[in-house]
């Protein structure tokens, strides 16, 4: 326990010069990029590509190139992350083919997915930062973060019925609430915040604050389960030890990374965006 809380401190004592810092001297997009490319060591070291130089080559080119390129074109960065994947899977296929069997297609194909995911994700929080402001983009912290500490003190106080035990043994349903509920809550919180100390011009709408609080929580807890469902399928308990007490990247923003896709998508639609700090 004295492990988890000293890398806690230490975590956060990083991650708030970042945040502060995140406008200035590309500390945001090169933070973000470091994440990504741990990330995708995790990745492919889980599902066994990390023997293969083949597969690592476009795992690895995916996890700078997307990220840099969203830094570098925020506004319409689209066609160039679709010719990196594209590019990155004509790579896999050649990689499965001149193997002559060494690559097993699941490995390689478990590698392309999560390295997709990943690298996608990172670049989506830099998406956030550079086109929605000072504000927003934290929101893709405060929903999972605070849904996965209410959902396990809930749990811890009141569950009794298990969510999928099959996949993660000590998650229950009544957890599970008890972090919809405090995420939903927390946003409503950070709009008023934000609006009354910082951005009093901001036109925050508590119920639609609270309703993508609910949102981004069962989003997260998704994205959570959906990487132990990984761990479990190969058999590891942590993807990294790059936090001590806490696993590696993925295990602490596995909740974070379904849910940045879903603010970028929230933040693309006006009538919907207004309504967000």
């Amino acid at each position: 326990m004295l492990k988890r809380v000293i890398t806690a401190i230490v975590a956060i004592a990083v991650f708030i010069p970042v945040c502060w810092f995140s406008d200035r001297f590309a500390v945001w997009p090169v933070a973000m990029t470091i994440l990504s490319v741990v990330a995708a060591w995790e990745m492919t070291k889980c599902v066994g590509a990390s023997k293969h130089i083949s597969l690592l080559i476009p795992a690895f080119f995916a996890s700078v190139s997307v990220p840099f390129v969203c830094w570098r074109f925020p506004g319409n960065p689209w066609a160039c992350i679709l010719g990196i994947y594209v590019l990155c899977l004509l790579w896999t296929f050649a990689a499965d083919v001149f193997s002559r069997g060494k690559i097993d297609y699941e490995v390689s194909a478990a590698s392309f997915m999560g390295i997709f995911y990943t690298a996608f994700s990172f670049a989506c929080l830099i998406l956030l930062r550079m086109n929605t402001g000072s504000y927003r983009y934290l929101l893709v912290f405060i929903g999972p973060w605070v849904s996965d500490t209410f959902a396990y003190l809930t749990g811890r106080a009141i569950g009794k019925h298990k969510l999928i035990p099959e996949v993660s043994p000590k998650k229950t349903v009544e957890g599970a609430v008890g972090g919809i509920v405090f995420a939903a809550l927390a946003f409503v919180l950070y709009g008023w915040i934000i609006k009354r100390f910082f951005a009093p011009s901001i036109d925050v709408n508590p119920l639609f604050m609270a309703l993508s609080g609910v949102i981004v929580a069962v989003i997260s807890q998704i994205g959570d389960l959906a990487m132990s469902v990984i761990k479990r399928r190969y058999g590891v308990k942590d993807y990294g030890n790059l936090f001590p007490g806490h696993g590696g990247v993925l295990d602490r923003f596995d909740s974070v990374l379904l849910t940045a896709p879903v603010l970028v998508i929230l933040s693309q639609i006006p009538a919907l965006s207004a309504y967000l700090v």
